[in-house]
């Protein structure tokens, strides 16, 4: 087994933090991140970092954690009930950008680091994470460049990686009680270990630099789109799915809430504004139905054209 380096993650995501803020905060000019940090009871703590009123992000969050304990919550043992009764530690960036305009896509990204740990045993440990997008307004070239940038973080590491993860991400980030996916996906990994800890760890980088570029890409893209009330109200009504995703399905939420994790820092991801409306249809034929009939849908966006 190679050498675990915990340290070496720490610094990684704590600099990760550092330069997703810089990144975001010179993209929005004026706006600033301000930083809470935390103590766990339980062990461990963290740096949360929230923007706010941005004139272009409505709301952003970039939270690193590190967080310890006795024993692993049910959300991380329930497909693998052999660690249960493990003492672990998990080290985590998660990030959630909501922007102003609403032709600008929700982006959430999060790497993590996991090690479950008791006497006797060989310590059992694994990355996770991935990002994913979320428009309001499709357009195929942010489609397009966001998957690039995706299959570029992961061709260094096998052929089948990108297609493999990207996969896995369509299938997670998918709501099946409306039977639809969340957005247009990007990449999902979990369990990773059978790469050895130093490549396994290289793949985990490489995933959380390309988020940076990829969505700074089409936020430069978009920022100065014109849009009126009747956009807004539909990225709000929208949002109501990344809402729901998050209460219900996501894994990163049901961690944090069962493991004792810091709530304020867990639901930073909420959108500050959003509306439920009953039996909501789009008008056939307006930009607001493509987005259903053309963006969310599941689909290989780097394809070549027909």
């Amino acid at each position: 087994m190679s050498t675990i380096d915990k340290q070496a993650v720490q610094t990684f995501l704590l600099d990760l933090q550092n330069r997703i803020c810089d990144r975001f905060e010179s993209l929005d000019d004026g706006a600033t991140f301000v930083e809470d940090a935390w103590d766990r009871p339980q062990g461990g703590g963290g740096k949360t970092r929230v923007l706010n009123s941005g004139t272009l992000f409505e709301k952003g969050g970039a939270n690193f954690s590190h967080v310890f304990g006795d024993q692993l919550p049910p959300s991380a043992t329930a497909n693998r009930p052999e660690l249960a009764g493990r003492s672990f530690e998990a080290f985590g960036v998660s990030v959630v950008m909501h922007p102003n305009n609403p032709f600008i896509p929700t982006s959430h990204a999060n790497v993590r680091f996991f090690i479950a740990e008791k006497e006797g045993e060989e310590p059992v440990w694994w990355f996770g994470g991935g990002f994913d997008l979320t428009p309001y307004y499709g357009f195929s070239e942010d489609c397009i460049s966001w998957h690039q940038r995706a299959k570029q973080a992961c061709d260094p590491f096998g052929e089948k990686v990108y297609d493999e993860y990207k996969q896995w991400c369509d299938d997670y980030f998918y709501l099946k009680h409306r039977n639809e996916p969340r957005g247009i996906g990007g990449l999902f990994f979990d369990d990773l270990n059978e790469w050895g800890f130093e490549k396994s760890f290289e793949f985990m980088q490489s995933v959380g630099n390309a988020y940076i570029e990829a969505y700074s890409d089409i936020v430069s893209r978009r920022k100065l789109t014109e849009f009126t009330e009747s956009h807004k109200a539909f990225q709000r009504y929208r949002r109501g799915r990344y809402v729901e995703f998050n209460l219900v399905y996501d894994r990163g939420t049901l961690f944090g809430l069962q493991s004792g994790g810091r709530t304020e820092s867990i639901l930073m991801s909420m959108p500050p504004e959003v509306n439920w409306h009953y039996d909501y249809q789009a008008i056939p034929g307006s930009v607001e139905d493509a987005l259903y009939e053309q963006f969310l849908k599941p689909r290989d966006w780097l394809a070549p054209a027909v």
